[in-house]
């Protein structure tokens, strides 16, 4: 007898939950930090899936039905949002975490295309590099979770307060680390445009040699501009990217002088957390930039 009403006990705490949906794998770890017993969370995308890329079909969706609260990334990263909308319908609300988030322009961002009239600028979607922006979107997700379930706002307030307090502890970390790299040597080139807010935090130059997404390959007259200006600004290091091929970046470093490093994480796949990714990529450029200690 006690055995069920402990189970009809655990069953009516599960049925409590706010039911979620994440279609980011970053904001799948961050609902988690959060909401923590309180949330279940339905990650539609997974560790491997792509961001830029990815659209839930009818079988994933099924998993949703339930859901109140779809969070998605924003900035324009989903481009499926208006046929989401409509097969949820007005049931369920779709939060954009990154929409009320500082945005900075995408496209070429080093010094010699600033003021190049043929290249067009998009509002870059990879917020998340800026552990700041991070932070804040604590308090996106803390402010929808208490409104869909205000009986643990306490819980959910304690968890956020004790997440960005571990958030400030990766920015001082970062930082002291990124204090090895010499100003003049801070180029970070890498596979597509994904590392803009952290260049701006960081104060590294960005070196592109993709677009915003993938797909926006450069032309042969392109990649020749570009490889003028890693040699005219002594970059010394391309980065892949562990979602994508290399096999361009490879090309750039074929007899140039320039080492082709370690893989980057640019859209939180194949990772188990944020802080993982932070701390990857952080030491991954360290590795690669500061100067070699003598013996």
């Amino acid at each position: 007898m006690k055995a069920f009403a402990l189970w009809v006990l655990t069953a009516l705490c599960a049925s409590a939950q706010v039911k979620t949906v994440s279609l980011h794998p970053l904001l799948t770890d961050l609902l988690r930090q959060i909401g923590e017993k309180h949330i279940t969370v339905i990650d539609l995308i997974g560790k491997t899936g792509d961001p830029h890329h990815f659209e839930p079909g009818a079988d994933q969706l099924k998993d949703t039905h339930g859901a109140t609260l779809y969070f998605v990334s924003g900035k324009g990263l989903e481009s499926y949002l208006p046929a989401l909308k409509n097969i949820i319908g007005a049931g369920a609300k779709i939060v954009e975490v990154g929409a009320t988030l500082p945005s900075i322009e995408g496209a070429c961002t080093h010094s010699d295309h600033e003021h190049a009239g043929d290249h067009h600028h998009d509002i870059d979607p990879h917020w998340w590099h800026s552990i700041e922006n991070f932070r804040r979107a604590t308090h996106v997700v803390t402010a929808e979770l208490v409104a869909a379930d205000p009986t643990h706002r306490a819980d959910f307030e304690k968890n956020a307060s004790a997440y960005r307090d571990r958030l400030e502890q990766l920015d001082r970390w970062a930082r002291k680390e990124i204090a090895k790299i010499p100003k003049e040597n801070r180029h970070l080139a890498t596979a597509h445009d994904a590392f803009g807010y952290f260049c701006k935090d960081y104060q590294f130059t960005a070196f592109p040699v993709q677009g915003i997404n993938r797909e926006q390959l450069p032309g042969t007259s392109e990649l020749a501009e570009l490889m003028r200006d890693l040699k005219k600004h002594h970059v010394v290091a391309i980065f892949p990217e562990k979602e994508s091929n290399p096999k361009i970046l490879a090309t750039l470093t074929r007899d140039s002088g320039i080492t082709l490093a370690e893989a980057l994480i640019a859209d939180g796949t194949n990772v188990n957390t944020y802080e993982d990714m932070i701390r990857h990529n952080v030491s991954t450029i360290v590795k690669a930039l500061a100067p070699a200690k003598t013996p």
